[in-house]
């Protein structure tokens, strides 16, 4: 039986919203998700608010400046350690 060589890379490319989630893609392929209601501003943000948003740290984060929001890949992959 042979494994799978996985080269997990924790940097996001691409940010999504649902009705009630955050996703992040992943670099490696992983789509990682939380629920708004964890996110206060987000969640109460307008579309175009959301809409608005930055990577910060090479990837590491996302950042949105109309609220003042920042999310980490790390927390949200560990939860908060």
């Amino acid at each position: 039986m042979s494994t799978l060589a996985i080269k997990f890379d924790d940097h996001a490319i691409d940010v999504n919203f649902t009705k009630t989630s955050l996703h992040l893609i992943l670099a490696d392929g992983r789509e990682i998700s939380a629920p708004l209601e964890w996110f206060p501003r987000l969640r109460d943000a307008t579309e175009s608010e959301r809409q608005d948003w930055r990577f910060i740290g090479n990837g590491m984060g996302v950042h949105w400046p109309k609220v003042d929001e920042d999310v980490s890949v790390k927390t949200l992959i560990r939860g908060n350690d």
